[in-house]
């Protein structure tokens, strides 16, 4: 009987601040790729060297101990550098072992991928991967004929090939998960005393066509949910199994259709799910479900990021946001309304942008008043809508700094570090701004921000911003403040 062939699956050990200044997060992905992998008859490990915060010499260890026969990762742009690395090492240590990527950028960027780095990268899986990963390692270890494997890229020796592309899996209830491969302790969500959290997704997709983003890409703009029984029954198998109390949603737009998201709710409140619930959604989803945000509250939807993205009508249209700047404002107000956590973002450092401008859009952040907000720098990912209009002004490009943090646009009027600054400073002051309105807050949500400000400002990426030159003794005050009402 032929040994099992051994996949390791790795998320290659990339950083940045915004994603992991509040919690560690899992890699969804691998749950189902694994899943699918072992169901065919493979042997998955999942190996998140990321939220480990293992160094190149640990990675070059597991495979090592490891000795598997694939190696896979995955990359988004910002990733995709480190991504390359691991493959790279993996074939160092054994020129035998197959190396494979997937995810948005090497959906779409695979021809200059392959071109580069076709010496240590075997294949590319372009889009959904579970189906075509499998089948392309049938293909191979049978020593068939990949061409006729779909949504798959590769170097012939000569040039880059790439096949036709697959239909999206109908049926994502069917999709088998491999959740007893996670290591759960490492998995925390950092405002929460005790918490393990997982990443979970209950649908996939999106139908809308905001230019600067890569989903409607990936996903052709079309949106699949899971059956509500068949979600709810997920967070209940996490929460006996695995002690999962807190879990982020994983897809864009969970809401986009009221009926299936209503019957979520109502599960949640009827079985007393009692799991904390992060998620993210549009604006006018949130408008749409006024009347049902008592449910939201009761089933413990506790934290909601919507999009806003911009404080001018102008910038909202060249993003295609389909929304209007007094909706913005509406839904942040419902979600604070029902004393939930609203975030938001604002994306700045367009090519228009000047010191004044971006300035403005800070201003009017505290006007729409959300408990967290993100003041992010344009990323061109080479591949969206809005890449043509941003191209000449590209100043950066190592994909690594394409991660919303460090600016890689640099405007008509203003430098590279002009704009760094100046999110800095919006940054700063916002979370000095909520400091000093604490005492408008419920209590629950006094206690969140306390926790959350402390976080912001001593252990992620705005915690050397926050210490900056410009307003040392201001900031030193907050601090003072905030460790007051930590200690009190």
């Amino acid at each position: 009987m032929n040994k099992r062939k051994k996949i390791l699956l790795i998320t290659p050990p990339y950083h940045s601040g915004v994603v992991e200044s509040a919690g560690v997060w899992l890699n969804v992905a691998f749950v189902y790729i694994a899943g699918s992998l072992r169901a065919a008859g493979y042997e998955p490990v999942i190996y998140d060297a990321m939220s480990h915060w293992h160094g190149y010499d640990d990675i070059e260890k597991r495979i090592t101990d490891e000795k598997p026969d694939v190696v896979a990762t995955t990359a988004f742009t910002a990733g995709i550098v480190d991504g390359l690395k691991v493959l790279k090492l993996a074939k160092r240590i054994n020129p035998g072992i197959i190396t494979v990527i997937g995810n948005v950028h090497p959906t779409f960027c695979y021809d200059e991928i392959l071109k580069e780095h076709n010496g240590y990268l075997d294949y590319i899986v372009r889009g959904e991967g579970e189906e075509t990963f499998v089948e392309l390692l049938h293909t191979v270890f049978a020593q068939g004929d990949v061409s006729k494997v779909k949504s798959i890229a590769y170097w012939t020796g000569s040039q880059v090939a790439v096949t036709q592309t697959r239909g999206f899996i109908k049926d994502i209830d069917s999709l088998p998960t491999a959740w007893d491969l996670i290591d759960w302790p490492i998995y925390t969500y950092k405002p929460m005393e005790n918490s393990v959290l997982a990443i979970v997704s209950t649908s996939r997709g999106c139908n809308q066509q905001c230019s600067f983003c890569s989903q409607q890409l990936f996903w052709e703009r079309k949106w699949r949910g899971r059956s509500a029984e068949n979600f709810v029954s997920e967070l209940e198998l996490l929460r006996d199994k695995y002690g999962v109390n807190v879990v982020m949603m994983s897809d864009e737009t969970p809401t986009l259709n009221r009926k299936r998201w209503d019957k979520i709710l109502d599960l949640l409140i009827e079985r007393e799910v009692g799991t904390k619930i992060l998620m993210e959604t549009r604006v006018d989803d949130i408008l749409r479900d006024e009347d049902i945000m008592w449910k939201y509250q009761k089933a413990l939807v506790d934290h909601i990021y919507v999009g806003v993205e911009a404080t001018t009508q102008a910038t909202l249209d060249i993003f295609k946001k389909n929304i209007k700047v007094e909706q913005s404002k509406k839904a942040i107000d419902l979600i604070n309304e029902h004393d939930m956590v609203s975030e938001t973002s604002f994306v700045m450092g367009m090519p228009d942008d000047t010191v004044e401008s971006m300035r403005k859009t800070f201003e009017l952040s505290k006007f729409y008043n959300p408990d967290l907000a993100f003041f992010l720098a344009i990323a061109p990912w080479p591949y969206s809508e809005l890449y043509p209009q941003l191209k000449d002004y590209v100043a950066v490009t190592d994909y690594s700094k394409y991660n919303l943090v460090e600016p890689v646009i640099k405007p008509k009027n203003m430098t590279l570090e002009e704009v760094s600054a100046e999110l800095g400073r919006a940054s700063r002051e916002f979370y000095m701004h909520k400091i000093n309105t604490l005492d408008s807050m419920t209590e629950k949500k006094k206690e969140f921000m306390i926790k959350v400000v402390h976080i912001i400002s001593t252990s992620s990426y705005l915690a050397e911003t926050m210490k900056g030159t410009t307003m040392p003794e201001d900031v030193k005050k907050m601090l003072e403040k905030l460790h007051t009402q930590l200690t009190r």
